[in-house]
């Protein structure tokens, strides 16, 4: 005979026939509902019976006080089905939802107090102390806890109470040790507890639910599961850290050390928040701080997070050009208004894969506007025997319109008027406007030597590529060849005057000197381009 509580239930009903008196206490309760109403020792059969009793005690003491209702709810645990069929689970969480909300009700009411206006206003407190039965909930089965959860929530319980309990019961759950057995039930904890966060945003820490996601792709959770993760964690990336986004890559197969595919995905949905009613290419979008779409400040710390996140795969070697160049597209162009930390990442990539093709590297390298480099990073690409050798001329020609410009500022402005409407120097790092015009003339005069010494590099590598033309005009001798060989050459005779404008060029900065290096930069990049 298969009794509900087993052999205990049936001592306690045995001594309720002959008589012996016990204690009914929350923790036998449950079983003695089940056991009564199996026994037939209900009403119908004899008055003031034994389900009569527990009924009262469940009414009367279980169901007023919140943790005696937990109690009851871990006895049901082992009493399922019959604990449903007379509704003492369903009662029991009715009640624990009750409970809680009214706990919160009063404690919101006792916050109320009138400022000096004589409005009533609440006093925000770091933490509820109405949420005490949290810890209590930590202890009953997942499918009893899910059905609280749910049953709060519509009791209008708190999204950050929620929240909170979330937390607390995962954490329980997953930091115990790890076997055959408690994987699968790990897996159902895990998918459970997505389907119970709240839909407002920030209801739980953004650490746990990249925390919820690595358990959820190393146990193999459902695929709604992970996305529904990755689309909330992007509506808030903009106060994740790197720490967060270095998630370890867990499945069978993958080359690279961390999950890069799931990183894309999360930048992605942060790009196209509200993608369906705002166009993404306008900036005035970002300006406004509506809850729907990121504001630029958010896009600026989403960027350097980003930015950082791929100077930190970029040290893995197995990890594909095309990946690698996806997280560093998945942002809007004008989400980075400096490009430093790209510049970094490029370079670690191109300093770990040092068998990458030259195609390659200039499909990298497009991804760097020069023009947005700080003065410190251009000096940097400027010797950068890794970069292409028309990055580096970008660049060159980059800081040559910028000490031009800044000459220029210097000559008109000579009588101590501030120096107005130069965008680069925020950005790029330039000379500021309460410098004087004698300080400016140093400085320009510093940079004007630091160019020409970067120029008489640029000079030894096209020495290079004119032995590499006197090789190619041996082995392509042949017809259709000789137009070529020839443009090409009259191309190198001009870049040859990089050896005689050094020699004639002082070290004191003039218009002339400005004028023929943009000049020269400009013939160089249309013959490499």
């Amino acid at each position: 005979m298969n009794l509900p509580g087993g052999a205990e239930s049936f001592e306690l009903a045995a001594k309720f026939c002959y008589g012996i008196n016990f204690e009914i206490t929350s923790l036998n309760v449950a079983q003695l509902c089940c056991v009564s109403d199996n026994l037939e020792m209900t009403e119908e059969f004899s008055k003031d019976n034994l389900h009569l009793h527990a009924e009262q005690y469940l009414e009367s003491i279980v169901y007023k006080n919140l943790e005696m209702c937990v109690e009851v709810l871990q006895q049901c645990e082992n009493l399922l089905p019959h604990a449903n069929e007379l509704n003492i689970v369903s009662r029991c969480i009715d009640a624990v939802a009750s409970k809680a909300c009214a706990e919160q009700i009063a404690l919101s009411f006792s916050r109320l107090e009138y400022s000096s206006s004589g409005r009533l206003h609440t006093i925000r407190q770091a933490k509820c102390e109405g949420d005490w039965w949290i810890e209590d909930l930590s202890v009953i089965r997942i499918d009893l806890y899910q059905r609280v959860i749910t049953a709060m929530k519509c009791r209008g319980v708190r999204p950050e109470s929620i929240g909170a309990s979330l937390v607390n019961y995962a954490q329980k759950v997953l930091t115990k040790k790890v076997d055959l057995v408690s994987t699968g039930h790990q897996k159902l904890v895990v998918e459970t507890i997505i389907s119970l966060l709240p839909v407002e945003r920030l209801a739980v820490p953004i650490s746990f639910l990249f925390e919820l996601l690595r358990n959820a792709v190393m146990l193999d959770c459902t695929i709604a599961g992970r996305l529904d993760l990755e689309r909330r964690i992007g509506s808030q990336l903009d106060i994740a850290t790197l720490d967060d986004l270095l998630i370890p890559s867990f499945r069978h197969g993958c080359e690279t050390l961390f999950d890069v595919d799931t990183v894309y995905r999360i930048v992605v949905n942060f790009s196209q928040l509200d993608d369906d009613e705002y166009d993404m290419d306008d900036v005035s979008i970002f300006a406004s701080d509506s809850p729907h779409s990121p504001s630029q400040s958010a896009l600026l710390k989403v960027s350097k997070l980003v930015d950082d996140y791929l100077a930190e795969i970029a040290l893995d070697v197995n990890l594909k050009l095309s990946k690698f160049m996806a997280i560093a597209e998945a942002l809007p162009a004008h989400s980075r208004t400096i490009h430093d930390g790209l510049y970094r990442a490029i370079d670690i990539y191109l300093k770990t894969h040092k068998g990458i093709l030259d195609a390659d590297k200039k499909k990298l390298c497009k991804l760097i506007d020069f023009q947005k480099l700080s003065q410190e990073a251009g000096a940097h690409a400027a010797l950068n025997e890794r970069l292409p050798l028309q990055s580096v001329v970008q660049v060159l020609y980059f800081e040559q319109l910028r000490l031009r410009n800044a000459f220029c500022c210097s000559h008109t402005d000579g009588n101590h008027k501030p120096v107005h409407h130069q965008s680069w120097q925020t950005s790029s790092g330039g000379l500021s406007a309460a410098m004087s015009p004698r300080d400016n003339y140093a400085s320009l005069r510093r940079e004007n030597r630091e160019l020409k010494l970067e120029l008489a590099r640029l000079r030894m590598r096209l020495n290079d590529l004119e032995k590499e033309h006197v090789c190619m005009k041996r082995d392509m001798a042949k017809s259709h060849s000789h137009k070529f060989m020839s443009s090409f050459s009259k191309k190198i005779a001009k870049l040859r005057f990089f050896r005689h404008s050094s020699s004639r060029g002082s070290s004191s900065p003039s218009r002339q000197s400005y004028r023929a290096d943009s000049k020269v930069i400009e013939r160089t990049c249309a013959s490499i381009e």
